[in-house]
């Protein structure tokens, strides 16, 4: 099918075009609400500015698409491929994405407020100052990719796997990441306050001016964490493993610190909780 022919069949009233073949074509700025595109080949189309509000591309190939300031809301992408996809500044509130394949995409600025990514593979996406302010993204892969300033206030990261991502002055606030692999993690001026984080691995994760601020971490592993100058005040930490983590003029007060693992970690002007003591 060309565009031509899409676009006449469109203006008729038809909106069922599953598993059509798209691929390579020109679709910028058109208006295609609601059509239904699922397993629809629509790989290198450009769809730049395009309002596709409510559509339905469950199972399609957008690999390599543009779709650079799409209006995507309420869109059903599970289980496509958006591989290498140009989603920047894009609308994706509320998007079903469960299972989708962003690997490599760039969403910088996109919008994915409310939008559900369980269990969808975003490693080394670039998602600089992206929103996903109560995002469901539990056990999603995001394996190095670039969070940069991204606010994610009350996303759930459930059993998610971040392990190598760069979430530098992003917030997280009130985020659910109990399970989490941060392992590596570049969290640096984060703001984690009230975020749950139990049972979550930060092994080597770089939390330096991270705000923990009643924030909790009972079980995890936070070995050989750089949590320099972070702010630790009423955080729960008891039960978890922070041998050999630098906690250099970090703020402790009144954390919840019973039965911690404090060997070989640097306390050097770090104000601690009561119970503890910097020998």
């Amino acid at each position: 099918m060309n565009v031509d022919e899409l676009l006449k069949r469109y203006g008729a009233g038809e909106r069922d075009f599953r598993a059509v073949d798209l691929s390579d074509c020109n679709l910028t700025g058109q208006c295609l609400k609601e059509v239904n595109f699922r397993g629809a080949n629509l790989s290198r189309a450009n769809l730049q500015q395009a309002h596709l509000e409510g559509s339905n591309f469950r199972e399609a190939n957008l690999q390599n698409a543009n779709l650079q300031d799409a209006g995507l809301i309420l869109v059903n992408l599970i289980g496509a491929n958006l591989n290498g996809c140009n989603l920047t500044g894009a609308d994706l509130t509320e998007a079903g994405m469960r299972s989708v394949s962003l690997v490599g995409a760039n969403l910088t600025q996109a919008i994915l407020k409310e939008a559900t990514l369980n269990e969808a593979t975003l490693d080394r996406a670039l998602m600089r100052e992206s929103d996903l302010s109560q995002a469901s993204m539990s056990r999603a892969r995001l394996a190095g990719t670039d969070l940069t300033g991204a606010v994610l206030d009350g996303a759930n990261l459930t059993s998610a796997v971040l392990s190598g991502a760069v979430l530098e002055r992003a917030t997280l606030s009130g985020c659910l990441l109990s399970g989490a692999t941060l392992d590596g993690t570049d969290l640096r001026d984060v703001d984690l306050s009230r975020a749950q984080l139990t049972g979550s691995s930060l092994v080597n994760a770089n939390l330096s001016r991270a705000n923990l601020r009643g924030a909790n971490l009972s079980w995890s592993s936070l070995r050989g964490a750089n949590l320099r100058g972070a702010t630790l005040y009423r955080t729960k930490l008891s039960w978890s493993n922070l041998s050999g983590a630098i906690l250099t003029e970090a703020v402790m007060i009144n954390a919840k610190a019973k039965y911690i693992n404090l060997r070989n970690a640097d306390l050097t002007g770090a104000i601690l909780p009561d119970g503890i003591t910097h020998e």
